[in-house]
C-alpha cells in the first residue's frame, strides 16, 4: 500500500508519520542528493530522438546548450503558481524543449513528438533513476535521531510518485516539488512553504547538491545548510549524506 498522497501545494503528506513528536526536521534535495537521473533531461530528450529518428546528429550538449535557460528553475526569481497542475507545467516545458530542439535544426514534427515524449520517459523510474549508495542509511539514521525528513527540489509535478516508486516511503515524510507550489530555490518562498508545511520546527536544516538553489538560498533565510556530492562555496559540505549527518547530528 502507497503511504502518500498527493497534497495541493505539492507536498505529499505520509498516511503517519515517522516521529510524530519531533520538532526538527531536515530538508533534502532530491536530483542530484538522494538520487539521480543518468543524462539528466538533455539525456532523457536525446535517449528518445535515438528511438524516433536514429542517426539524428544531436548530442547532448547541443541540446543542453540550446534549452539553457528555458527550464522553470532557470528564473528563479519568477514565481509560477499558474502552473501548478501537471498537464499546464508540461505543456509550457514541452514548448521549450520543442523551441530549443528547432532552434538546432529539427523538424517541427519531430521536435513536437519528442518534446511529448519526454514526460513519461523523465517520469519511468525504471529506465535511468538510481538511488546514491549513502541515502537510505542516512534517512534511517537522520530518523532514528528523532528527524524528520522531508524533500523540498526543483522538480516536476510528480516527484512524490517518481519519491515513491524508488521506494523512499518509510523514510520521507512529505516531498514538496517547485512545479507545484510555484516557487524554485533559492526564492525564500520554497523553503517558506516547507517550513510552514512542517509545523515551523524548532530546527531545520537544508541538504543538497547545489551551491546557489540549495545553500545560498536556505542561508539567505537563516536556515543552515551542507553542500553534498559538489564543489562550491559553502560554509559547511560534505562528500556525501553520511559526512552530512555529522554536522548535523553533532
Amino acid at each position: 500500500m502507497r503511504a502518500l498522497v498527493h497534497g495541493r501545494a505539492g507536498a505529499r503528506p505520509r498516511a503517519h508519520t515517522l516521529r510524530p513528536m519531533a520538532d526538527r526536521v531536515i530538508l533534502w534535495d532530491f536530483d542530484g542528493t538522494l538520487a539521480a537521473r543518468e543524462g539528466l533531461w538533455s539525456g532523457c530528450v536525446v535517449e528518445l530522438l535515438d528511438e524516433l529518428t536514429p542517426g539524428h546528429g544531436v548530442q547532448v550538449s547541443d541540446f543542453r546548450r540550446a534549452m539553457h535557460g528555458g527550464y522553470p528553475w532557470s528564473t528563479p526569481d519568477l514565481a509560477h503558481p499558474h502552473l501548478g497542475e501537471s498537464d499546464a507545467w508540461w505543456a509550457h516545458v514541452s514548448g521549450r524543449i520543442a523551441a530549443a530542439l528547432t532552434g538546432i535544426g529539427l523538424s517541427g514534427d519531430l521536435a513536437r513528438d519528442t518534446a511529448h515524449g519526454v514526460r513519461e520517459r523523465f517520469l519511468d523510474h525504471t529506465r535511468a533513476w538510481s538511488l546514491f549508495d549513502d541515502t537510505l542509511p542516512a534517512l534511517e539514521r537522520a530518523a532514528g535521531a528523532g528527524w524528520r525528513n522531508v524533500i523540498l527540489s526543483n522538480h516536476v509535478p510528480e516527484l512524490g510518485d517518481l519519491v515513491s516508486r524508488l521506494g523512499l516511503d518509510a523514510h520521507i515524510e512529505r516531498t514538496f516539488t517547485s512545479a507545484r507550489i510555484g516557487y524554485e530555490k533559492p526564492h525564500p518562498e520554497a523553503f517558506a512553504v516547507a517550513l510552514r508545511a512542517s509545523g515551523h520546527p524548532r530546527e531545520a536544516w537544508m541538504v543538497g547538491d547545489n551551491p546557489v538553489a540549495d545553500i545560498a538560498g536556505a542561508e539567505a533565510i537563516g536556515l543552515p545548510a551542507v553542500l553534498v556530492r559538489t564543489d562550491g562555496d559553502a560554509k559547511r559540505s560534505a562528500p556525501g549524506l553520511e559526512g552530512a549527518l555529522e554536522l548535523i547530528l553533532g
